[in-house]
């Protein structure tokens, strides 16, 4: 009966050994699970910590790029308000065109206008020298009547000679046909000169053409000095010429020319009226690319402060009445308007002393002249 407790107890002892060790598989089990959920977690707080360490490092680059952001948007802050300044600075530039341009087109107008004034004007100054001009030739030609009515006289009386000698052979029938022919052609020979010396005063006497041509200085004295050489004559008055041999061609207008140096030798005719020694003395020559040009008198020259208002208009050193004043004036003008230049020199009681140099013509033109 002992026995049977003692194998009680030893199976209770075995069932609690037994549940003991199921415990402790249990325990070991759960020890394994916990140890795996350990090191599960060890491996996670691991990656959590590599996540931390790349989300610390995305932040650091976050904060960089929102700092770089800043900046850019500060600096596009400041871009924007330079372009905006930029902008009213441009438009107020395009304001200050627009209205210098409308500015420009009024000055425009206003030159426009005020240049057809300036040619309107300038045309009305050269008409009125031109007729200035004109009104000095007639009042030169009106000055050349007594001289040239004389000059014509000497031809027509020899005219009526020639054919009042014709007539007398007719009515007395003493025809002699060589010594009528020969009357008859020294009568046409003094018809041609009065032609001349008519034409001539025609022509001087005609409003000048505004045309340049080539002209021979030398031409140009001699037909001078062919409608002033009778009154020179009647006045007591000597002219000697040192002309150059060969031809000095400018580039002019012949009868403008030609009104210079009527001018000049009335100047002189005048200059001499109470001198003792009455003479003029004309020449010319080439000097370089010019042609020097003079014309001295014996008169009594140039008073002190007269040689700078010689040629100033309506200046004269004559009684009231008696000139112009335009002469020399007109002189200077057609001088000037020929690309020259006249001054005069000569000191008071030794005479007075005209220089007048011209350009000479090119080449091509000379040649056209002497041919």
């Amino acid at each position: 009966m002992a026995t049977e407790p003692v194998a009680a107890g030893q199976d209770t002892l075995a069932a609690e050994v037994q549940q003991l060790q199921d415990e402790i598989e249990q325990l070991q089990v759960r020890v394994r699970q916990a140890e795996q959920r350990r090191r599960a977690l060890l491996h996670i707080m691991g990656d959590l910590h590599v996540s931390n360490s790349k989300l610390g490092d995305q932040r650091r680059a976050m904060l960089h790029i929102l700092a770089d952001y800043e900046d850019d948007r500060s600096r596009l802050a400041r871009q924007t308000e330079r372009l905006d300044n930029s902008r009213r600075a441009l438009l107020h530039i395009l304001k200050d065109s627009h209205e210098s341009n409308l500015r420009l087109g009024d000055s425009r107008k206003a030159m426009i206008h005020i240049m057809g004034d300036l040619r309107e004007t300038a045309q009305e100054l050269q008409d009125k020298q031109d007729q200035l001009v004109q009104a000095g030739k007639l009042a030169t030609l009106g000055e050349l009547t007594t001289g040239v009515a004389h000059e014509l006289n000497n031809p027509l009386n020899n005219i009526g000679l020639f054919v009042g000698n014709v007539i007398d052979q007719i009515e007395l029938g003493e025809l002699d046909p060589q010594r009528i022919v020969k009357d008859l052609e020294r009568a046409m020979e003094q018809v041609r000169k009065a032609t001349e010396i008519i034409s001539h005063l025609r022509t001087f006497g005609r409003p000048a053409s505004v045309t340049l041509e080539p002209v021979d200085i030398n031409d140009v004295i001699a037909r001078s000095l062919s409608l002033m050489q009778e009154q020179l004559r009647l006045r007591g008055i000597s002219v000697t010429l040192d002309l150059a041999d060969a031809p000095l061609i400018v580039l002019g207008n012949a009868i403008q020319l030609e009104q210079v140096f009527v001018n000049l030798l009335t100047n002189a005719r005048d200059a001499l009226a109470e001198a003792e020694r009455r003479e003029v003395h004309v020449s010319d020559a080439r000097d370089g690319s010019l042609v020097a040009i003079s014309l001295a008198d014996t008169g009594p020259g140039i008073a002190p402060g007269v040689e700078q208002r010689i040629f100033d208009p309506f200046f004269t050193t004559k009684e009231v009445g008696a000139g112009t004043g335009l002469g020399l004036s007109i002189t200077y003008s057609i001088v000037k308007e020929h690309r020259g230049e006249i001054w005069v020199d000569g000191r008071h009681g030794g005479g007075a002393n005209f220089h007048i140099q011209l350009p000479l013509a090119p080449e091509g033109a000379a040649e056209d002249e002497a041919a």
